[in-house]
């Protein structure tokens, strides 16, 4: 079968680190088409990689106009990866014009947006997907071990925690913390990581909607708590500015999600601080009345990324044993954990799964090609949005909010 024609919108961090190195491996899928502002270079032989698509693709369409790039026909899928507040209107265009989409997180910047969006994605019977790269995954449990089935899912640390609670390892999950952390106190905000410099983009006092850490790293963690344990009964929201400047665009959060029925017990908590002083970061924190676990640091495949590694790269998307998460079971789950005379529980470091963003697009062909359903739907990200409208309107109000 013939590759998909993809056309990419944007060509900043996103689009080359996140999307194109996932894109280029996927023998099923042509890097086809560009829509970037930027005129061509004269000569491209004094432009480094990674700034001007006709330099690193040269054999692809390059679009200066959007009109002209939605009206070629050979573009199967499109894949936005331009600033939040254009994402619903790219979309629309799209799927108007026949083809599949993409578009990076956060999905749009609200849920009448989201509503409008995949309703004309309904209509058009085309494939709509989110970049959340953090869905379910398949796995397989016996006694004393615990293995994943090799089904090309994408953060290292997610699906290890997903395999333990789909294993059941903690029993009745009581507490869930899901931190994702940045670090660049207010002293030091010249930042060498390009992929920070979005945040202190953020120069103005006010703020508004798609602006902001919940919308940007927040998204993914609250995409991965709803994966988790489904939609909450209530929200509460707490926001802070801690880039040296009085600003309502938050760079850090706390989310409250409480839940009803057989989950009445459970509090899940999403996180994320501008201020981390840590070795690892904090990741997860999951308790219950079987067990625990505790993780730190995080996913290496955007690293590897950015100082040039490939999927082909030894040891891509590997976490070193000094980040695996510790698990605390009553009985004994996995061969690397022994019994602890003191506390009379089964303690080990639990090995983390391999990171593989590469499935994420193994994913989106086939629900093109109708030999699979895409594993992160629109109306899944449209829930996610509304909890970060209510978490802002929690903070603004103080008070808890229904979802």
């Amino acid at each position: 079968m013939a590759p998909l024609n993809v056309g990419l919108m944007g060509y900043g961090f996103s689009t080359t680190c996140f999307h194109l190195p996932f894109i280029v491996p996927n023998p099923d899928l042509k890097v086809y088409a560009f829509l970037q502002r930027a005129e061509a270079p004269s000569d491209k032989s004094a432009v480094k990689p990674g700034k001007h698509c006709t330099v690193d693709f040269p054999d692809a369409k390059h679009y200066r106009i959007a009109d002209e790039f939605f009206a070629d026909s050979n573009i199967d899928l499109v894949i936005v990866c331009t600033h939040h507040d254009t994402h619903a209107e790219f979309a629309e265009r799209a799927l108007l014009a026949g083809k599949h989409v993409v578009v990076e997180k956060p999905f749009v910047v609200d849920t009448k947006e989201a509503d409008r969006v995949i309703a004309l994605s309904k209509k058009s019977d085309k494939v709509l997907t989110v970049f959340q790269s953090r869905p379910p995954f398949a796995m397989q449990v016996k006694r004393s071990w615990l293995t994943v089935v090799p089904d090309r899912r994408y953060d290292s640390d997610f699906r290890t925690l997903r395999a333990l609670v789909d294993a059941s390892a903690f029993g009745t999950i009581t507490e869930c913390e899901m931190h994702y952390d940045l670090d660049f106190p207010a002293a030091n905000l010249t930042l060498t990581r390009v992929s920070l410099q979005w945040v202190t983009s953020w120069a103005s006092p006010g703020w508004a909607p798609g602006e902001g850490l919940m919308y940007g790293i927040g998204s993914h963690t609250i995409d991965q708590a709803l994966t988790l344990f489904g939609t909450p009964a209530t929200v509460t929201g707490f926001y802070r500015a801690l880039r040296g400047i009085e600003s309502r665009t938050d760079d850090s959060f706390t989310i409250i999600l409480q839940y009803s029925g057989v989950k009445k017990n459970l509090f899940v908590t999403v996180k994320s601080s501008a201020v981390s002083q840590m070795q690892y970061p904090l990741k997860f924190l999951v308790r219950g009345y079987g067990g625990s676990f505790i993780k730190f640091g995080d996913d290496k495949q955007e690293s590897q990324v950015m100082v040039g590694e490939t999927t082909e790269t030894p040891g891509f998307g590997i976490e070193p044993e000094a980040t695996w998460g510790l698990l605390t079971t009553k009985d004994k789950f996995h061969e690397s954990q022994t019994h602890d005379e003191r506390s009379g529980k089964w303690v080990g470091k639990f090995p983390s799964a391999n990171g593989d963003y590469l499935g994420y697009y193994v994913d989106v062909v086939k629900a093109i090609r109708k030999e699979g359903e895409a594993k992160v739907t629109a109306e899944h990200a449209r829930n996610g949005l509304r909890v970060i409208e209510l978490a802002r309107e929690s903070a603004d109000k103080g008070c808890t909010l229904q979802f």
